[in-house]
C-alpha cells in the first residue's frame, strides 16, 4: 500500500538506475545478487524504495525482462530467408551479453524460486517468437511448426546453457534446412 502523496511506482531515474545496476549485477554475479541491500550499495537509492518496488530477485529479474529489448522481425518475402535469418539472430543473441548469461541467471533463478519459472519461460517465448511468427506467416500448420521451432531451438540452448559452449549455427542452419525441405514436400 503506498501513503498518500506517494507515487505508485518508483522515479523514471531511480527506476533506470536500479534496472541497469540489476543488468550489471545479473551479467557479472548472476539473479543472487539482486538484493535490495546490493542495489542500494551499488545505485545509492535507498533500501527502502528498493524494496518497495523489487522486494525479491524475481521482482527484478520481471521487470528486466519487460524493458528488455525485442530485435525487429525483418521479413525478406521467402519464410526459407527469413528462418534462416532468425538462426543468425538468435545464435548471436545467445552468444552476446546479455541474452545468453540472462538466461543462465533465469535457470539459476528459477531453481532456488520456483516462481521465476514463469520468468524463464516468458523468456524463452520471447526468444521464440520469431521463429513462430515465421512459420505461421509461411502457412505451417501449429504442430509442424512447434516441432520445427523445437528441432532448431532446443540444440542451440543446449549449447548455450547446459554446455556452456557457443551455439552450433552451422548445425542449427543444415536443420532449417531439413525443415524448409520437409515443410516444402507436403
Amino acid at each position: 500500500m503506498t501513503r498518500p502523496g506517494r507515487p505508485a511506482g518508483p522515479a523514471a531515474e531511480t527506476r533506470e538506475a536500479v534496472l541497469n545496476a540489476a543488468l550489471d549485477l545479473v551479467l557479472a554475479e548472476g539473479a543472487a545478487a539482486l538484493t535490495p541491500q546490493r542495489l542500494h550499495t551499488v545505485t545509492g537509492v535507498s533500501r527502502s524504495t528498493v524494496y518497495r518496488h523489487w522486494p525479491t530477485p524475481r521482482a527484478v529479474l520481471e521487470d528486466l525482462i519487460a524493458v528488455a529489448p525485442h530485435p525487429p522481425r525483418r521479413s525478406g518475402g521467402d519464410w526459407g530467408t527469413d528462418l534462416h535469418a532468425e538462426v543468425d539472430l538468435l545464435c548471436d543473441r545467445l552468444r552476446d551479453k546479455p541474452v545468453g548469461v540472462f538466461l543462465r541467471a533465469l535457470v539459476t533463478a528459477a531453481a532456488a524460486d520456483p516462481t521465476a519459472a514463469e520468468l524463464r519461460h516468458r523468456y524463452v517465448a520471447d526468444l521464440l517468437a520469431p521463429f513462430h511468427h515465421v512459420l505461421r506467416a509461411a502457412g505451417v500448420p501449429a504442430p509442424a511448426a512447434e516441432d520445427a521451432v523445437a528441432a532448431i531451438i532446443s540444440p542451440l540452448l543446449l549449447d548455450a546453457l547446459l554446455l556452456d559452449r557457443p551455439a552450433d549455427r552451422a548445425r542449427a542452419h543444415r536443420t532449417a534446412d531439413d525443415i524448409i525441405a520437409q515443410l516444402e514436400r507436403t
